[in-house]
């Protein structure tokens, strides 16, 4: 389980996140959803330790993060951010290896290979695994971003807006993935995502941020109501129950 306890982020003066606390089970899908400058990126940064924070403690199976070492801590949580810039010209599977690093430090061994396959094999990107990045489509680039993460075989996996260049397909294809790491692999999954349809459908337990504070959290059918969005996103939101699922119409 990943405790977080009142966590603040400051920028300047502004609380960017302020006096947060939340608890991710284990073997489960959490997304943060909220607007734009809700805190959700900069929450999921603190949890990985990509960002530090200015108040609060993180815990990892009851270790503060503070006292792992990064190399333990690489074997335990794995983070794609939003942005990746790489400025060497990689092949997928070049890319996806680096996801092993934590355990070979650049000399793969064949269990490494095994994992990278694996990880190829699954973000259905095998055929074109010889390709460099800079001749994908936005939406390739990105499944091989995720297979990297994969690779990394970590139990938990923080995304931060996976679904960035997607189009639609392909947005089903990366949550169907993530759905079956957590249901096959036993995985722990944590997201921030834009699109609350996907977060509804997709997700065990959904944490709603609004202004750097949780607004409420819970499971889907416990946020996915009309005045917890209306509270989080200052729209009229409409459910509809489509075959179990609590899908929201906003475009009115």
């Amino acid at each position: 389980m990943i405790e977080v306890r009142n966590v603040t982020k400051q920028y300047g003066t502004k609380n960017v996140v302020e006096n947060v606390s939340v608890k991710i089970a284990k073997g489960k899908i959490t997304s943060f959803i909220g607007p734009n400058g809700a805190g959700k990126s900069t929450l999921l940064s603190m949890i990985s330790r990509l960002l530090t924070k200015d108040q609060g403690e993180v815990f990892i199976e009851g270790k503060e993060i503070g006292q792992t070492k990064s190399s333990e801590l690489a074997k335990k949580i794995s983070i794609l951010k939003q942005s990746n810039h790489i400025t060497v010209r990689l092949t997928i599977r070049e890319l996806v290896s680096f996801g092993r690093f934590p355990y070979s430090q650049g000399n793969l061994t064949k269990e490494d290979w095994k994992y990278v396959d694996e990880a190829i094999q699954y973000l259905e990107l095998t055929d074109i695994q010889h390709k460099y990045l800079d001749q994908l489509s936005g939406g390739q680039r990105q499944r091989a971003y995720i297979a990297m993460v994969v690779a990394q075989n970590t139990e938990y996996v923080l995304l931060d807006e996976p679904l960035n260049n997607l189009d639609m397909k392909h947005s089903v294809q990366i949550m169907k993935v993530l759905r079956r790491l957590v249901d096959e692999m036993g995985k722990t999954v944590v997201i921030v995502i834009h699109d609350i349809n996907f977060a509804s459908v997709y997700s065990d337990y959904i944490v709603a941020l609004k202004d750097g504070k949780v607004v409420k959290e819970g499971t889907t059918d416990e946020i996915i109501t009309q005045p917890i969005l209306k509270d989080v996103y200052d729209m009229d939101i409409h459910i509809e129950d489509i075959e179990q699922n609590k899908i929201c119409v906003y475009f009115a």
